[in-house]
């Protein structure tokens, strides 16, 4: 199993072949720890729980990764991310728990564990992405904000918004098909993640 790649490991997993999944949590298990460690700021029951999420997600994700959208690892953490926040909201509905303000939200993503080479290309491409924004119209730029930066769903937008979730979809379908224009324009066709 080790000799194999990521890719080849989920095609398993997707089989429901346990020794894949096994050796895809011996790669990266510490790497998703420390990842939840950061974002529940040091709580160690709640980040075992997230880790213990991200790879029964995995075992049973209905859309599994798909290497023409990207890096394996950007996958994993965006999935740890996801169930980070989904874990912290539903402990923030109980009574008595604190709200995050939305900067807060923004310093969880600020918190990952990367490499340098991987910093710099987020850094790079967050730039190009501020870039991109002017492009896009103020609902359009508030729905990338929402969806994207401060991690609520499309169903908690569309409330937010009071418009139907359909027109929230279609709003997301025309601002992605801009920024991908504008990302092909600048990268000379070339997308990043590939």
């Amino acid at each position: 199993m080790k000799s194999k790649t990521d890719e080849e490991l989920i095609a398993l997993i997707i089989q429901k072949h346990r020794p894949a999944l096994e050796e895809l949590y011996d790669r990266y298990v510490k790497l998703v720890y420390s990842f939840s460690f950061k974002l529940t700021k040091g709580d160690r029951e709640k980040t075992k729980e997230i880790v213990q999420q991200v790879f029964l997600r995995i075992w049973t994700v209905k859309r599994p990764y798909n290497p023409l959208q990207g890096k394996f690892v950007n996958w994993l953490l965006t999935i740890t991310r996801n169930i980070a926040i989904d874990s912290i909201r539903k402990e923030q509905k109980q009574p008595g728990n604190v709200q995050l303000e939305p900067n807060e939200w923004r310093q969880m993503e600020d918190q990952e564990t990367e490499s340098v080479p991987l910093q710099v290309s987020k850094s790079l491409l967050k730039q190009q992405i501020q870039e991109a924004k002017q492009h896009l119209s103020e609902p359009q730029q508030r729905l990338i904000n929402l969806l994207y930066w401060e991690g609520y769903s499309l169903s908690e937008i569309a409330k937010m918004e009071q418009k139907p979730l359909g027109t929230i979809k279609s709003r997301l379908h025309q601002t992605l098909k801009i920024l991908r224009k504008y990302f092909s324009k600048e990268t000379g066709g070339v997308q990043h993640g590939r």
